[in-house]
């Protein structure tokens, strides 16, 4: 598809070249991680598929110093936001076992379809900092190894908003507008996405070169739910970022692609299908309204 998408009417207010991250994301099975071995394992078995293919890694000087942080997503009792495919979305970083003083709120639509992606303007009506972010995530295939699929993210990321997450809708429509576009009463309360805290542990890697300056940073993660004590989902993730998706080499992209798929292959025994990280937090709770199936 044309990723120049500002010419329609319902998209105009993007930039020329809407898609300026590709983010290729597998998700890891929760038992392989329990202690720190498991991402020192992961990534041993990854490396040999990045040697095999002549793939050259920059490793980090921190690779294996993990940052802990909290994730809690916010809806309505019967998913609202979620089931019309918007996540809204509080991270909390911590050093040391302490939480920061800010904290990020991101806020997404996030859609199979780029134009029906783009076409939702996620600008908060709000003052103060935050970024627009249009991403193509790469996921895996529902129910094969070695394959691949799309959803389009547009989201907005703000930092330590004077926003009260848990009080009702009519607050969160009011610092992102375009909400008001579903049909939900005002007073509708928001609450804790099954009452799940996600403590994220995560290991920034490096970086992966592909060859014509498109790298991608590359993360090993784990989310456990702090009530369950238990191990939810692990995640191997490499993110690239460009001015204009055009202007990537194609070979480039053909062996970020060959990459992403022989690793599901290579590392079979690692790899969980068929869902992300945050439709399985939102699977947690059998209340019968989660109708978006990412």
């Amino acid at each position: 598809m044309d990723k120049h998408i500002s010419k329609h009417p319902d998209t105009k207010h993007l930039s020329e070249d809407v898609v300026h991250y590709r983010e290729y994301k597998i998700l890891l099975k929760p038992d392989r991680f329990t202690s720190k071995n498991g991402f020192l394992e992961f990534w041993g078995a990854a490396s040999k598929t990045l040697k095999k293919l002549g793939i050259k890694v920059e490793v980090d000087d921190h690779a294996f110093d993990s940052q802990v942080r909290e994730v809690l997503f916010y809806d309505t009792p019967q998913f609202d936001l979620y089931n019309n495919h918007f996540i809204l979305r509080k991270r909390t970083f911590y050093d040391q076992g302490w939480p920061r003083a800010d904290h990020e709120l991101t806020f997404k639509f996030r859609a199979p379809d780029l134009k029906t992606a783009a076409a939702v303007d996620v600008h908060p009506q709000l003052g103060g900092h935050d970024v627009i972010k249009f991403k193509e995530e790469l996921l895996l295939d529902r129910e094969h190894l070695g394959g691949m699929r799309s959803v389009y993210s547009h989201g907005v990321v703000l930092t330590s908003p004077n926003i009260e997450l848990n009080r009702g809708i009519e607050d969160i429509a009011r610092a992102f507008p375009t909400l008001k576009k579903i049909d939900i009463r005002p007073r509708t309360e928001m609450l804790l996405v099954n009452n799940v805290a996600v403590e994220e542990v995560q290991n920034t890697m490096g970086m992966i070169h592909f060859g014509h300056h498109f790298k991608g940073k590359t993360t090993i993660a784990i989310w456990r739910s702090r009530a369950l004590e238990k191990s939810l989902s692990g995640e191997f993730a490499f993110q690239c970022k460009f001015d204009r998706l055009e202007d990537v080499s194609k070979e480039s992209l053909e062996r970020s692609e060959e990459f992403y798929k022989r690793v599901q292959l290579d590392c079979a025994e690692w790899i969980k299908l068929g869902t992300t990280k945050t439709a399985m937090v939102y699977g947690l709770g059998d209340n019968g309204h989660l109708k978006n199936h990412e």
